[in-house]
């Protein structure tokens, strides 16, 4: 591996402007199971950057680094991987850089699906993309008004979801109604049906909303079918994340048992 020691050296400069996100089609990936999972669903990154001093203490990045080919990997001094890292306290010691993947939009949208309308918070963003890819979904479509899917809190949230996923962004999704080629299912108190009264459809476009204002009005009056899950009176609604997940673990409940 190549061993880099100064601040100034431009391939170090270079991986500061990748983790400040001013490289548009590359992200950085930090901790071990992100590497490991990038790895094991799209193999080798463009480059694989440790922390010399603790690649050299710790079993878990050598281990890493031995599915590391030698000229993708960088060693920093211990000096310089601090401002490498995007997580408090150093980090793990290893992060990737990687192309972000960029799937062509389809033609047409069948199979199981999940829809994003103006979901703005991280950390909710990363617990749908990991449930989407816990139930067997393979394609999510987000919003224009979404965060990024690539930000490093969705990333850290979804802990390597995206790479076993299709995730298409900023997107216009009135306009994606017209690909569509199974039911638009919509999470919804209006008019909605009560979850567990359904034979829900075996593959569907499940249309979950933004965290204050819910799904859109004029996508809402486009979803084939809108349903809620029962609740007591306590709290007013279910964060967007437990909402969905209940809904598409519902599905995957009636589906498996025939």
């Amino acid at each position: 591996m190549k061993h880099l020691q100064s601040r100034d050296n431009p391939q170090y400069k270079q991986l500061l402007r990748v983790s400040a996100g001013k490289v548009s089609d590359q992200v950085l990936l930090e901790g071990v199971h992100l590497c490991e999972e990038w790895l094991r669903h799209q193999g080798l990154p463009v480059w694989a950057v440790f922390d010399a001093e603790r690649l050299a203490q710790s079993a878990a990045l050598q281990r890493l680094a031995n599915h590391i080919d030698a000229d993708v990997g960088l060693t920093l001094d211990a000096a310089l991987y601090p401002r490498l890292s995007q997580v408090a306290g150093q980090g793990q010691g290893v992060c990737f850089v990687v192309k972000r993947p960029s799937p062509d939009l389809p033609a047409s949208i069948s199979g199981n699906v999940l829809w994003l309308d103006r979901v703005q918070d991280p950390g909710n963003l990363g617990t749908l993309l990991r449930t989407a890819a816990a139930v067997g979904i393979k394609q999510v479509f987000v919003s224009e008004g979404s965060v990024s899917a690539w930000s490093p809190k969705v990333l850290r949230s979804a802990q390597g979801a995206h790479f076993a996923l299709q995730v298409y962004e900023h997107l216009d999704l009135h306009a994606l109604c017209e690909r569509l080629r199974v039911p638009l299912v919509a999470t919804a108190l209006e008019q909605g049906q009560m979850l567990y009264s359904l034979e829900l459809p075996k593959a569907c476009a499940w249309l979950a909303g933004n965290e204050g204002q819910g799904v859109d009005p004029a996508l809402l009056a486009r979803a084939d079918l809108r349903v809620f899950i029962p609740q007591s009176d306590a709290v007013e609604s279910l964060n967007v994340g437990v909402a969905t997940a209940v809904c598409l673990y519902e599905q995957l409940r009636q589906h498996q048992a025939h």
